[in-house]
């Protein structure tokens, strides 16, 4: 632990190296957290700062070096996402990521019918073949096949599942029809 000893001493050469052998890590925790690569690096920034001004804190006897830096790190990103600045920003997206483009507009879809999918469907055990079609073909959800069909919510649930399976089934190639 002598590393340590030499943070506690606020020795520039092996912050350095504390630096060195643990940024990685401690960056890949906080963009996993925050989601984006710039805010990561300057908390990355605020992480080891906390951890110059707290190295005479950290108490071997309670834990390992590496885990007491990832919890700086992560309580640092996490302190950040319960920021104004960053609630904002998230309010004030790009729209490109919210808009379509022309060009995704574009893109044509194939029709269910060009899949064989409807012919697949087609197949399966009646009950299951009608969920599947009132909500992937009509667009009903669980609960208003339920609603307007008069089966109780639970079997649509377990239909669907059931039906599901059996189309797994048919394309992993474990034929059941």
């Amino acid at each position: 632990m002598e590393l340590v000893e030499l943070l506690k001493a606020e020795n520039k050469e092996a912050f350095a190296v504390l630096y060195d052998s643990y940024a990685a890590l401690l960056f890949g925790v906080i963009v996993r957290i925050v989601k984006d690569s710039v805010d990561a690096e300057n908390l990355l920034q605020d992480c080891f700062i906390k951890v110059w001004q707290y190295a005479a804190k950290y108490d071997p006897e309670k834990g390992r070096l590496a885990t007491w830096l990832i919890n700086i790190a992560r309580n640092t990103a996490i302190d950040f996402t319960r920021s104004k600045y960053f609630s904002q920003k998230r309010k004030n997206q790009n729209l490109e990521n919210l808009v379509l483009t022309e060009q995704a507009a574009s893109i044509q879809t194939l029709p269910v019918e060009t899949l064989g999918l409807r012919q697949i469907v087609e197949k399966l055990t009646p009950a299951y073949r009608r969920i599947i079609e009132w909500m992937y073909f009509e667009g009903y959800t669980q609960q208003e096949i339920a609603g307007n069909f008069g089966i109780p919510l639970g079997t649509v649930k377990t239909r669907t599942r059931l039906a599901l399976k059996e189309l797994r089934n048919y394309y992993r190639g474990d034929t059941f029809l």
